[in-house]
């Protein structure tokens, strides 16, 4: 895998995972090979959002994941016999389920993979630092100071792991109503000011749209169907990522000193 983003947040409720789906549907829009991994063991929603899956075992008894949009995905939640049954584990039980998504799952070749993280700064974030090298986080909040002050403190854990904050997506950023007027139902400017704090980009300003809940809950991303505000705004993220990311990996490459 050449690049592995997790997508984090401060607290729930924000509109987490929607964001990863559509970031990893809109990367392979682009052509990029995509591989989604739902590492929210506690609220696992990604097959909701894709609209299910199955998933099938080669001759080597490693995982094929089920594709959809053009990405491969997985997520704790295809393994529940019950969608309704909590997930009560330790750290050490995460660690070993969280491995297990990355090793034991033939991806192929990989350009992006997306990670959906559990809210929280807690042992599944410190695990998948350890673990892996990272591209870099995309952290997600909404404008409200509740969720920026949980999103303050997600930022310092990442810091301290040494994982780059690639930037900041602000999600459910006003509503347009009908007549075309803006209403900042959580606050304005929040997500601004939080990249302004900690000198990151803010890659986007999600607008609330029903649209984004119907595409959810059908299993079909929004920025899988049509041209919508929302659906331009999670392309501009993706190409904002590849960008990012080239940058990165540009700079890292040694100098070749022609003779």
């Amino acid at each position: 895998m050449k690049h592995i983003v997790p997508v984090i947040s401060g607290k729930g409720g924000v509109g987490k995972s929607t964001v990863a789906v559509n970031l990893a549907v809109a990367l392979a829009q682009t052509g990029a090979k995509v591989a989604l991994i739902d590492s929210d063991f506690y609220g696992p929603s990604v097959p909701t959002l894709l609209g299910g899956g199955e998933i099938k075992v080669d001759h080597e008894e490693r995982l094929i994941p089920p594709v959809k949009f053009g990405i491969k995905y997985i997520s704790l939640g295809f393994f529940l016999q019950n969608p309704d049954d909590a997930v009560i584990w330790r750290g050490p039980m995460f660690n070993k389920a969280l491995a297990q998504l990355f090793q034991d799952v033939s991806w192929g070749e990989v350009d992006y993979c997306i990670v959906d993280m559990p809210p929280g700064t807690g042992d599944a974030q410190l695990s998948l630092a350890q673990m892996l090298k990272l591209a870099g986080a995309v952290v997600v909040t909404t404008p409200q100071e509740v969720a920026l002050a949980d999103v303050r403190k997600a930022i310092n854990m990442l810091g301290k792991v040494n994982v780059e904050v690639l930037g900041i997506v602000e999600n459910m950023s006003g509503f347009v109503a009908p007549d075309g007027q803006r209403h900042n139902i959580f606050g304005e400017g929040g997500g601004r000011r939080l990249a302004e704090m900690f000198k990151v980009p803010l890659l986007a300003q999600i607008a609330i749209d029903p649209a984004i809940r119907e595409g959810g809950d059908s299993g079909k991303p929004i920025v899988s169907e049509g041209d919508s505000e929302a659906a331009r705004a999670f392309k501009a993220l993706a190409l904002q990522i590849i960008e990012i990311l080239d940058k990165k990996q540009h700079a890292a490459e040694p100098l070749r000193v022609v003779n």
